[in-house]
């Protein structure tokens, strides 16, 4: 990895106090154990699932039912990767909240923000040993123990965040990867998609050929085969990499641009959607712990979980909006790929798609199966 001795004073430009404070904190966990790919899972702005044939519905209950007091509580622990500022951990608190309203105080559930209860590599572990009841975080974290619903990560060509994450449910509940047997799963979410942002106008492959294009994980690969050379850096360091042309572009995601400032340092963003995948998170629940709960619970937990689905993936595009407009702000362009030029595109990652079949293959596990799904099912998706 390259370092810079400026980074050490280069601080986000543009942000407020609060902000800042979240950033150093994000930064202080992207030099430690951070995964380099969750630039905007740890990062912090201002500030539905559809049925498939296997979908078991929890029992028809309208937003404001309740249930009657049990008379006795309930008390869940719940811990969240996420820091306490996050938007996310605001839904993650709603959501505690909601399930406390519907069954009339007889649920209690205590929030740890920010991987206070279990650091993030531990936090799935956590939930199955019952140091949590309820946990979230990144699937980067622990990526080895979910090696099929990797098929989400994917370069699929996600249109929205809403998209992958109403993908992401309905492959859980279509195909069952039993790679969740150990615990109840609440619902997952995924982030809006990441595009190549770049110093240099790009409208074809051959644009890209010679880029040095900041990407990790599944987003090297991408650049990789894009025929870019993949750089990497830490998030803090990308701007400089940039404006001193160690770098000439980043895949992420819109709320990238604004949460680092990377606006400042690219102009145009590509609009690569064709190509464009999403990073997946679990929200999941101890299984002994979800079987003691009365049943009348279970549904009310199950119903607020349906309608969570929708709202987190409606948040991870909300925060895309505010860097798009952030990045737009500043003057960059956005650059449309000509439909022959985007069909090309989605043709040169396509050996991504068969590298993670083959390895699927090879572990017993049905991956050409679960990529044709959800290619159909993301089509259906973003058709409607």
């Amino acid at each position: 990895m390259i370092k810079f001795k400026q980074i050490a004073n280069h601080k986000p430009k543009g942000l407020s106090v609060g902000l800042l404070a979240i950033v150093l904190f994000v930064l202080d966990l992207a030099l430690g154990s951070v995964p380099d790919d969750l630039e905007f899972a740890t990062s912090a702005g201002e500030k539905a699932a559809l049925p498939s044939p296997a979908t078991e519905k929890p029992a028809k209950q309208t937003e404001s039912a309740l249930i009657p007091s049990m008379g006795k509580t309930i008390k869940l622990t719940y811990s969240n990767f996420f820091p306490v500022s996050y938007p996310h951990s605001t839904l993650v608190q709603s959501w505690c909240k909601e399930v406390e309203k519907r069954t009339s105080g007889s649920v209690k559930i205590d929030v740890l923000h920010g991987g206070t209860l279990t650091p993030a590599a531990q936090c799935y572990d956590g939930v199955v040993k019952g140091t949590s009841d309820i946990g979230m975080c990144s699937m980067a974290y622990t990526s080895p123990k979910f090696p099929l619903s990797g098929v989400i990560q994917l370069p699929l060509g996600y249109k929205s965040g809403l998209a992958a994450t109403e993908l992401a449910n309905v492959l859980q509940r279509g195909l069952r990867p039993t790679e969740f047997d150990d615990v109840k799963v609440m619902y997952l979410h995924s982030s809006g998609p990441s595009f190549l942002h770049s110093r240099r106008t790009v409208r074809s492959l051959e644009d890209v050929k010679s880029m040095k294009v900041r990407a990790v994980g599944i987003t090297s690969n991408v650049a990789k085969s894009l025929g870019a050379s993949p750089v990497v850096f830490h998030m803090n360091e990308v701007n400089l990499a940039l404006e001193t042309g160690f770098a000439d572009g980043i895949i992420c995601s819109w709320e990238v641009l604004r949460t680092w400032n990377i606006g400042e340092s690219i102009k145009y963003t590509i609009d690569c959607r064709s190509i464009a995948q999403s990073s997946l998170f679990f929200s999941v629940m101890n299984k002994r712990k979800w079987d003691e709960l009365p049943k009348e619970v279970q549904n009310v937990i199950e119903n607020v979980n349906q309608e969570w689905i929708e709202k987190t993936g409606r948040q991870w595009d909300a925060l895309d909006k505010e860097g798009k407009e952030y990045s737009l702000s500043k003057g960059n362009k956005l650059l449309a790929l000509s439909e022959p030029e985007s069909r090309r595109w989605a043709e040169a990652v396509k050996p991504i798609l068969d590298e993670y079949v083959n390895s699927m293959r090879a572990k017993g596990l049905p991956g050409q199966e679960a990529l044709d799904f959800c290619l159909d099912q993301l089509k259906r998706i973003q058709q409607e």
